[in-house]
């Protein structure tokens, strides 16, 4: 047994995987390994680009039983929230690759005649073998049960249900840090030695600072979807201009707080340059994106992608988002053009990764701030927990579902009440599974993610195991930090 193994063994015994942050300071454990993924730590190109779907996507109207009797399950559940059996867009999954439940599903339809309408782009992926889906994932401390759930005696992750909060434990898998920072951003904080003479941060957000990139040690760069963003007064008047940029300067601040202002504008100026001065070098893309936020973010994500070599970027993180999803009413009516959004953008930026040849080194997945009831409240769907999500790109094990399906029943096996469905996969083990594929080694992802060890499964396999792995150079920088 190796070092690492042995201290991952040794924490998750002694605390069967609960309370890791309190019990042993899982921070400073966190904050040790700092710099050990040193600048050799890679020898190849991976990104994560998380997809955001803010308010609380109904998934449950987006990946829909086919099969006749999983669809008349459903449309009772559903009501008057049922979309019809025709407008589904088939997913045909490869063998040994269907449901759990052993239903067909498919994804809705705009209009039902298929084509360019609707979620047509995800289920091409799928259907090719690019993209996946994860079955009734959601925020979970420990496993839960209907009831233990019922009972009040179940462990759960705080103010479930509310938007905020279930948006940050999406973002943190954690709820005791107040710093609050995010999954992501703690892993940038741990490999940000391994993008030796990077000009600008591991972690980049679209159009403001995200949970999930914020971190301790390591800066996210924010970039607007149109590029850098600049400070426009500071560029169009002179006199301001010239007034400013001397309190700028080396040693020209007298308080703490001025001397913090100073150095973020100047680090941000000068990502902003860098950004600028690549970008302007960057390719000319033949992949059309879609004129839709999401679209026109994930086509900055594209060229950020195809200029990561003048960066000096091996590792990157990005987080692009879209809003609209809180549907307590025209649900019917509102989600399709939002879905058809999604999944033409999915598509788009799938195509831009096989144009630059990066789609094996490139994955993307969905998150939002939970699923929604399975009940209708007559023109929509209220807060609820479990909900399906999609993760896509080269290196995914695509034309497959994980996890496990729930039962589409009101006061079901899976209904906590109210419609709302218990989740049986967990957000940690969600995201260890793409931390793992990024390049975190074992022992890390335990501090990273302190609940994995109380799930059964740390690894849900939508990787394929010759993707899944971070490299030779990756495993002998690993052999010389346990040789220490």
């Amino acid at each position: 047994m190796n070092r690492r193994d042995f201290l991952r063994r040794s924490i998750c015994g002694a605390l069967g995987g609960v309370g890791l942050y309190g019990a042993m300071g899982n921070l400073k454990l966190l904050e040790a390994a700092i710099g050990s993924y040193g600048a050799n730590a890679f020898s190849d190109y991976k990104a994560l680009v998380c997809v955001f779907m803010f308010g609380g996507n109904d998934a449950l109207n987006m990946v829909i039983p086919r099969s006749a009797t999983h669809y008349a399950q459903y449309a009772a559940a559903r009501a008057t929230l049922a979309v019809p059996q025709s407008d589904l867009l088939p997913l045909v999954p490869v063998s040994g690759g269907g449901a759990s439940d052993g239903a067909s599903y498919g994804l809705q339809s705009a209009t039902g005649g298929g084509g360019d309408v609707g979620m047509a782009g995800l289920q091409g992926l799928f259907n090719s073998g690019r993209a996946a889906v994860l079955g009734n994932v959601g925020t979970l401390v420990v496993p839960v049960t209907k009831a233990q759930y019922q009972s009040g005696t179940a462990t759960l992750p705080p103010q479930l249900f509310s938007h905020n909060d279930q948006q940050t434990y999406w973002q943190t898998s954690r709820s005791d840090d107040p710093r609050n920072l995010g999954w992501a951003g703690r892993i940038a904080d741990l490999l940000q030695d391994a993008n030796p003479g990077a000009d600008i941060p591991m972690a980049m957000s679209l159009n403001f600072e995200s949970g999930l990139a914020r971190a301790a040690f390591s800066n996210q760069y924010v970039i607007g979807s149109g590029g850098p963003r600049t400070i426009g007064e500071l560029q169009w008047n002179a006199d301001r201009r010239a007034a400013f940029m001397p309190l700028m300067a080396g040693g020209a601040q007298a308080h703490p707080l001025e001397r913090g202002f100073a150095t973020a504008f100047t680090r941000y100026m000068e990502n902003a340059g860098a950004v600028t001065d690549a970008l302007d070098g960057a390719p000319q893309l033949a992949t059309a994106f879609p004129d839709s936020s999401l679209g026109q973010q994930l086509a900055m994500v594209a060229r950020l992608v195809s200029v990561r070599a003048a960066l000096g970027l091996r590792r990157q993180i990005f987080f692009v988002s879209m809003g609209g999803f809180d549907h307590h009413d025209r649900l019917l009516e509102n989600q399709p053009g939002l879905l058809a959004e999604l999944s033409q953008a999915l598509a788009a930026f799938d195509a831009a990764t096989v144009e630059l040849g990066v789609d094996g080194s490139v994955t993307t997945f969905t998150a939002s701030d939970f699923g929604r009831t399975l009940s209708s409240n007559g023109d929509g769907s209220d807060h609820g927990w479990g909900a399906h999500h999609f993760i896509t790109g080269g290196a995914v094990r695509g034309g497959r579902f994980y996890g496990k399906m729930p039962t589409l029943a009101n006061d079901g096996p899976d209904d906590a009440g109210w419609g709302q469905i218990i989740p049986t996969t967990s957000v940690d083990q969600y995201s260890a599974t793409l931390a793992r594929w990024f390049g975190v080694g074992e022992s890390e992802i335990d501090l990273i993610f302190p609940n994995l060890g109380n799930f059964a499964a740390r690894d849900l396999g939508f990787f394929s195991p010759a993707g899944g792995g971070s490299g030779a150079v990756r495993a002998a920088a690993g052999q010389s930090r346990r040789r220490r």
